[in-house]
């Protein structure tokens, strides 16, 4: 089993907001593992989601707008690996196919609004 942590604390200029759907995926190695993200009122952004591995920096995975039709991705990250769905213009998606060992980190998502970073 392999364990994936998704962290969904939003910043809005001073208040946080806390939300996770769910806040730990567990899947055997080659499913499927999905995460959610809300962006709440933030209507016109892209949903962007990194990842970090215990004791290592976040690493961009990749940005993904509603009006867009497939995912912009980071350096080392692509489709089918990785890829994301909307559900709403404030409701994202990320998908991580097939999952491996080196898949098991700590996922972040994040949002920008009127240069205020907002962030899952």
């Amino acid at each position: 089993m392999l364990v994936i942590h998704v962290v969904t604390v939003r910043w809005r200029c001073c208040i946080s907001f806390a939300t996770a759907k769910p806040p730990v995926v567990t899947v055997t190695k080659g499913e499927t593992a999905t995460m959610d993200c809300n962006l709440g009122t933030v209507t016109g952004s892209s949903a962007r989601w990194y990842k970090q591995v215990p004791g290592g920096v976040p690493q961009f995975v990749l940005y993904f707008h509603h009006s867009m039709s497939s995912p912009s991705y980071g350096s080392g990250f692509s489709s089918p690996k990785f890829t994301s769905t909307h559900q709403s213009q404030t409701d994202y998606r990320l998908i991580i196919n097939n999952v491996e060992e080196g898949d098991s980190a700590v996922y972040y998502c994040n949002a920008w609004e009127n240069n205020v970073a907002l962030s899952q």
